[in-house]
């Protein structure tokens, strides 16, 4: 399919160049997309410390009324897709979605799973291990950070709880944000990347094939156009130069054509004077 000299050489490089540039490109995206979810979970995750930081008085005041309303307020936020407060045994005991309430939670499924995986439930993980990403009943993408609620001296010195050596845990916030904005900010970064890999495809290709033609292809053409004069009679010296490798086969070619025309002519000569020859012997 590919003929021509020009379309062998500038085929394979645009090829190398696009799948280059491609991969670069995908490999950036991925890099972006990893920061971006990771930013993202720590601000969820310092708002989750935040909820628990602003309802640590009413907690340790047994004020149900001002927790409940502190939960609602949170959960009616614009981004919060659901705000629910559950004990260590997986009951719900506060929620921005009163349906919710009394409910146990299953711990088979992702943001729970990560701490009873085992025999014995873990205490502490990572923020990227407390994160999980899915779509609610309402068909929203939810980013949900599951924080643990730890008991500490002031805990127990209200008579609510028993002493921290003895329970290390008291329950867990559950904090569900829309991330309706994080795929804004990944849908138009798909597109700059999109738009930038196209634009630098274009100025890339477009140039290493102008310079290919420049710089090779056109001396190429020259030398093709010499070579059919050279062919046709014409023993100029005229051939393409600025290539060096072009310039010496042009003068190589011309050589051996100005050598053949030489041989040739000296060959009419030695005819003529053997026809000579044979007339005057008759």
């Amino acid at each position: 399919m590919l003929k021509s000299f020009s379309s062998r050489a500038i085929a394979p490089v645009a090829l190398s160049l696009t799948g280059f540039v491609v991969v670069c490109i995908l490999v950036l995206y991925s890099s972006f997309k990893r920061d971006l979810i990771r930013d993202t979970v720590e601000q969820e995750t310092s708002c989750a410390k935040i909820v628990i930081s602003a309802t640590r008085y009413s907690m340790m005041r047994d004020d149900r009324e001002a927790l409940y309303h502190i939960i609602s307020s949170i959960g009616a936020q614009k981004r919060v897709e659901h705000l629910r407060i559950f004990n260590k045994k997986g009951v719900v005991k506060f929620s921005s979605d009163p349906r919710e309430l009394n409910h146990v939670v299953d711990k088979t499924k992702a943001g729970c799973v990560e701490c009873h995986s085992g025999p014995k439930p873990k205490v502490r993980l990572g923020s990227m291990q407390l994160a999980r990403r899915f779509v609610n009943a309402k068909g929203h993408s939810v980013l949900a950070i599951t924080a643990p609620i730890y008991n500490d001296a002031s805990c127990s010195a209200s008579g609510c709880h028993v002493p921290p050596s003895q329970q290390k845990l008291l329950g867990t916030l559950d904090i569900g944000m829309s991330t309706k904005t994080l795929d804004n900010r990944l849908r138009v970064l798909r597109w700059k990347m999109t738009v930038f890999c196209i634009m630098f495809l274009i100025l890339s290709v477009g140039g290493v094939s102008a310079l290919l033609k420049r710089n090779l292809l056109a001396p190429l053409d020259q030398l093709m156009d010499y070579v059919k004069g050279v062919s046709a009679g014409n023993l100029s010296d005229d051939f393409p130069r600025g290539v060096s490798e072009i310039e010496a086969f042009g003068r190589i070619y011309l050589d051996m054509a100005r050598k053949k025309h030489l041989a040739e002519a000296e060959l009419i000569k030695i005819r003529g004077n053997g026809n000579i020859s044979n007339k005057e012997d008759v």
